[in-house]
């Protein structure tokens, strides 16, 4: 058997990957286009999208070592390129921070960590540092490289914003601290756009989740260029359909072979699982390249994004918010929510997109729809939202078979299941027995099950309660509360609710579903087929 090129899964070390021979998805062509376009950029993508890969690449071009660039587009297309840019591959004092791995529980913890990361930087480079405080300490590393080296310097900065991300939603003890390491953080980024540092600085990049207010490289550095959203760098990171097919070809071929499927059908079963992401009004879509490389090292779909953890301040937040948990699938805002954020006034929409469990779906003018960006998420994301939501009241677990029962048509299985977890969330729980209230549940267990299910379809006449595809059939399902089951089916065929789904030769299922407020669970159901 053919030895596969080996993945790069875990390793954010460009010089590693290439020195290994590991697959490496080429996007130095936007390093160029970046780098001939400006000199201060800020972008934000989701936790494992490649963010401390782009690090380390341009940590690795800035120091140049040319060889580990040999047959990638900068190399290749460095004396005729459309931008008209050419690297010269002079070697720059490079100064990285890396917020992942500096401490900050505490104020006192961050000075610490800076001080430390800044006297090790300073050692590589022969520099010895005084005993000053931090911001002083970082003026004197900036100057004293400039000195010794005479280069203009690089900065490069990740995940800046993790001393204030990891303190959210868990009290206010912990937003004080978060405030006060955000005062921190200014001091310290104040240095960067000093005058006499402005004039010996070749490039700046910072990464993050968002741009928070009162951080002075967002408040004053006002030739700052947020990529975030911007239409030349959507496929930055992450994988575009066109290099996941060309560049894992083998493993694709690989994969589809060991679980005895065509590459074609494996292929549309990644795209749905982890494809998605859109971050601009480009209609460009990527892959999560986390998720997609530990597929191909395991050889499974499995939901690796969700098992380093969901970010405990956003699910708070969420409750905190009180929102209809149906109605993230199609949150509209503005682009204005997008911009510099209070840590007292977050906007979950703007926090959804920006940590990935929402991605651009349309725009239209000034209006920006939003959605899950692929079942991996969706699944995983009600998945947790349905544990908080019944207070980690883990019998939930039952939810799982869901979608194998209505992808079976096991139809009595499927609603004895349902009534049984609705039995088994407490009381307390449940201070608004309303309709509304049996909805979400419903539709965050047939979700968390990895079914295909929609909430509020809008129709020509109406909304349907929800919808579940599958490559066969469809549910259109109505909910009634104190009412019949017989009501919701009456109310699904006057409406003609299945119209949209009658030219796609899928068996049609019209499922009415009541619930008692008194028992608080299903009291009666009914499912018939549809026939034109």
């Amino acid at each position: 058997m053919k030895k596969l090129p080996t993945l790069p899964t875990g390793n954010s070390s460009f010089e590693n990957i290439r020195c290994n021979g590991d697959i490496y998805v080429d996007k130095t062509r936007h390093i160029c286009q970046m780098i001939r376009d400006g000199k201060y950029f800020f972008l934000s993508r989701p936790r494992r999208f490649g963010k401390s890969l782009m690090v380390s690449t341009l940590k690795c071009l800035f120091e140049g070592k040319e060889n580990l660039f040999e047959g990638l587009w900068i190399k290749s297309k460095n004396n005729d390129n459309a931008l008209n840019f050419k690297w010269e591959w002079e070697k720059h004092p490079v100064i990285t921070l890396d917020f992942n791995g500096i401490s900050h529980q505490t104020p006192e913890f961050l000075i610490q960590g800076l001080s430390l990361a800044m006297k090790k930087i300073g050692k590589n480079y022969d520099v010895e540092l005084n005993d000053i405080p931090v911001k002083e300490q970082f003026k004197e590393l900036i100057e004293s490289l400039f000195k010794k080296t005479g280069m203009p310097l690089v900065f490069l900065i990740d995940e800046y914003d993790k001393p204030l991300i990891d303190h959210l939603g868990r009290g206010d003890d912990a937003l004080e601290i978060a405030k006060i390491n955000r005062d921190i953080l200014k001091g310290f980024f104040g240095v960067i756009k000093d005058g006499d540092v402005v004039d010996i600085t070749r490039f700046v990049f910072i990464t993050g989740v968002s741009k928070f207010s009162q951080v002075s490289i967002f408040s004053e550095l006002n030739n700052l260029t947020d990529l975030t959203m911007h239409r030349r760098y959507a496929d930055m990171m992450g994988y575009t359909q066109e290099e996941l097919e060309s560049c894992f070809a083998s493993h694709i071929d690989a994969f589809a072979k060991e679980i005895g499927i065509s590459s074609s059908d494996l292929l549309l079963n990644m795209k749905r699982y982890y494809n998605g992401y859109r971050f601009s009004e480009t209609d460009i879509k990527v892959y999560n390249p986390f998720s997609v490389l530990r597929a191909f090292d395991e050889q499974a779909l499995k939901p690796y994004w969700f098992e380093t953890g969901t970010p405990s301040f956003l699910i708070n937040l969420i409750n905190r918010k009180n929102w209809n948990i149906p109605e993230i699938e199609k949150i509209s805002a503005t682009r204005s929510v997008f911009s510099v954020f209070d840590l007292e006034n977050l906007h979950p929409e703007a926090i959804l997109f920006q940590t990935g469990y929402i991605t651009i779906k349309e725009i239209r003018g000034m209006l920006y729809t939003f959605d899950y960006p692929n079942q991996e998420v969706k699944t995983g994301f009600l998945e947790n939202l349905f544990y908080t939501y019944t207070e980690n009241f883990r019998e939930g677990s039952r939810f799982a078979l869901l979608c194998e029962y209505l992808e079976l048509n096991e139809l009595d299985n499927f609603i004895e299941t349902m009534r049984a977890i609705y039995a088994s969330i407490p009381n307390i729980l449940e201070s608004h027995r309303d309709e509304a209230y049996f909805h979400t549940i419903f539709y965050l267990m047939v979700s968390a099950s990895g079914a295909r299910a929609r909430s509020e379809v809008l129709t020509c006449k109406g909304r349907i309660d929800m919808v579940v595809e599958f490559k066969d059939k469809v549910y259109i399902i109505e909910f009634k509360c104190g009412r019949s089951s017989a009501e919701a089916i009456r109310q699904i065929r006057s409406k003609n609710y299945a119209d949209s789904y009658l030219q796609q030769g899928k068996t049609i299922h019209l499922m009415g579903i009541n619930f008692n407020i008194e028992t608080r669970n299903i009291s009666d159901w009914k499912d018939e087929l549809f026939c034109e």
